[in-house]
């Protein structure tokens, strides 16, 4: 009983921290069954991503950093999406008054989900970082994997060697959380392996309902290649990276606030 009720506290808390996740997948499904009359579907979904974030900044779930950390990493998919959409990667075929260059604003928030499952998680969890390498050399990573989305187009992808040097500067790191009391920690490069596959997961569901389509999906929806898995890899690889530099910075800030107002 003690493992089911560690187990079930462990699932309470990664349900919470999957809220804005949820509604997004929630109004992709309504969406996708129910029209609405003088609205287009991606503006509908649109609206309710904006407003499921006012309204989680108002209930206290998410804190106006958490949003700014949102919005950054909206901007970071947004411009990805219109990349990867001119680059005939995938598309999304329905109208829209919020389509700019053929990528709905929704989009965005696709990646800004992960941001705040990752920001909930590492608060409701109490997430720690064992063994973190030199930040610079985090930085240098952080970005090769994210240029590498583009760059692939035009030269040589190498995600595997990117995924290769992910292992091996996380080799010894390892992530600490706490369920129900007590204290666990996992290898941060596991960790990274199982949200990218929970994503793809996401994924598979997220094109069903019609968010977007690859162009192999066209007449016919079907599974994801699993090859998507390590491009989904190295994006939570790249997000992960950047909220915990953002941490690091907001933890310097509060320390040299302190300083001051002690002196």
């Amino acid at each position: 009983m003690t493992v089911i009720k560690k187990l079930w506290s462990f699932a309470y808390h990664q349900a919470l921290s999957c809220l804005f996740p949820a509604i997004i997948f929630l109004t992709l499904a309504i969406s996708k069954v129910l029209p609405f009359p003088y609205l287009h579907r991606y503006d509908f979904i649109l609206l309710v991503c904006l407003s499921a974030q006012v309204l989680l900044v108002l209930t206290g779930i998410e804190t106006l950093d958490k949003l700014k950390v949102i919005i950054l990493f909206h901007i970071i998919g947004l411009a990805l999406e219109l990349f990867k959409v001119h680059m005939g990667s995938w598309a999304y075929p329905e109208s829209a008054w919020t389509k700019f260059h053929g990528v709905p604003l929704y989009s965005g928030f696709m990646y800004a989900s992960v941001a705040s499952y990752m920001c909930q998680a590492w608060r409701r969890l109490d997430l720690k970082l064992l063994q973190w390498p030199r930040t610079d050399w985090v930085l240098i990573l952080a970005g090769a994997i994210y240029l590498n989305f583009f760059t692939h187009h035009f030269l040589p992808d190498f995600r595997w060697v990117l995924t290769a040097l992910v292992v091996l500067l996380f080799l010894n790191t390892y992530v600490s959380f706490r369920t129900d009391g007590d204290l666990y920690k996992m290898p941060l490069a596991l960790s990274f392996v199982l949200i990218g596959f929970f994503i793809w997961i996401a994924e598979n569901i997220a094109t069903f309902f019609g968010a977007w389509e690859y162009p192999d999906q066209q007449d016919a929806w079907h599974l994801v290649s699993f090859s998507k898995i390590s491009s989904w890899l190295l994006l939570v690889i790249v997000s992960f990276l950047i909220v915990t530099i953002l941490k690091h910075v907001k933890q310097k800030e509060e320390v040299l606030t302190e300083i001051k107002t002690s002196m």
